[in-house]
């Protein structure tokens, strides 16, 4: 895997991530955004609300956590903050639009 910006943050192909129950699939674009189109499961925590918003996150910070926004700037800030945090897997999967192809794990 290879390493984003964010210190402890990886990357890896969206296409891994359908239906994959041991991780927390975490949206952090706008409330709109979400409801518009989302990866099935996601969970909405927009970037500047992770730490107000902890409770919603695993109590396992070991627990895999996968982050994605729109264009992959937000989804590096939030991945660097839960790393911040303590969550010691956390996977920036960068922006949907990179990935828009897979339409597949979207619903």
């Amino acid at each position: 895997m290879q390493l984003s910006f964010a210190a402890d943050a990886r990357r890896i192909p969206a296409r891994q991530i359908a239906d994959r129950p041991e991780f927390i699939i975490l949206d952090v674009r706008t409330e709109e955004e979400f409801k518009a189109r989302h990866v099935k499961g996601a969970v909405l925590i927009p970037h500047d609300e992770i730490r107000a918003r902890a409770a919603a996150l695993p109590k396992d910070k070991n627990k895999r956590v996968l982050v994605y926004c729109r264009r992959g700037i937000r989804s590096r800030k939030a991945a660097e903050e839960l790393n911040g945090m303590g969550y010691a897997n956390v996977y920036d999967l960068g922006g949907r639009e990179q990935w828009s192809r897979e339409a597949a794990i979207f619903r």
